[in-house]
């Protein structure tokens, strides 16, 4: 997986927390999820499972991610999880009355790279009953996700992906990297003014030929064309793939003119 190329200290810095997680399951759909957005350190406060990182349900739902199992702490209490940690937030869907300040995924991300080299921890609960009061009361935020209030259950991997991408994207933009996906995928050479003059010229030819286009009542059927392709980024190839249209579509007119 591709890191953001400049400071990646986050990437280190930044520890997932599961306490009391029940389902060996739930674990390695963590671990799979902190691993897709580039985090690697997850650390399980009482796990119902003793072997949880190594049960079968746990390595399956990883998906590939069992260097991160493998790598994975367990320990007994909340305090040894948040050692040397100097900000930490609990996500929770339940607000309690004397919390933290709430902050949202997007907020917890900007917070965590205003210091990137701070340690720093997300604190998740279990499936069943969440983070209990005295876990929150440890922690310097809330984080509440802003899901659909008729519907607002996410399980727990899908929590941390949301949080881990968060993270992630707030890195990429500060580096002043795409969001996009440009990378990905095949691009071709991009069409020169020529090229694209030429294949306008050419398609505009053939439109009249076929009777598409009046050249006495144009209309504004050519602006409007180059408004579409101008939105596609045209390569050299499909230029070239157009322009092939057209000559098919120029003999074809020539083939059903009457003799």
């Amino acid at each position: 997986m591709n890191q953001p190329k400049t400071d990646t200290s986050i990437f280190q810095s930044l520890r997932f927390i599961l306490v009391g997680t029940s389902h060996p399951g739930n674990v390695g759909a963590a671990a799979r999820a902190i691993k897709t957005m580039g985090f690697d350190r997850l650390i399980l406060v009482r796990p119902r499972f003793e072997n949880v990182l190594t049960h079968e349900e746990a390595i399956a739902f990883a998906s590939g991610a069992q260097d991160v199992l493998e790598k994975a702490e367990i320990v007994d209490t909340i305090d040894q999880a948040l050692e040397n940690c100097q900000f930490a937030a609990a996500i929770t869907a339940r607000l309690r009355e004397f919390s933290p300040p709430v902050l949202t995924p997007r907020q917890f991300a900007e917070t965590v790279l205003s210091d990137k080299k701070k340690p720093c921890a997300l604190v998740f609960g279990s499936e069943r009953y969440g983070l209990p009061n005295e876990v929150v009361e440890q922690c310097q935020a809330l984080i509440n996700i802003p899901a659909n209030p008729a519907y607002s259950s996410l399980n727990l991997a899908q929590a941390i992906q949301v949080l881990a991408y968060e993270c992630r994207m707030a890195l990429l933009l500060e580096n002043g990297e795409p969001a996009r996906v440009d990378h990905i995928g095949f691009h071709g050479d991009p069409a020169s003014v020529e090229q694209i003059n030429g294949m306008f010229a050419h398609l505009e030819s053939v439109l009249t030929a076929i009777g598409f286009l009046n050249p006495d009542n144009p209309k504004k059927l050519m602006p409007r064309l180059r408004r579409l392709f101008s939105r596609t980024g045209l390569e050299t190839e499909e230029v070239n793939i157009l322009r092939g249209i057209a000559r098919q579509m120029e003999k074809q007119a020539r083939y059903s003119e009457p003799d």
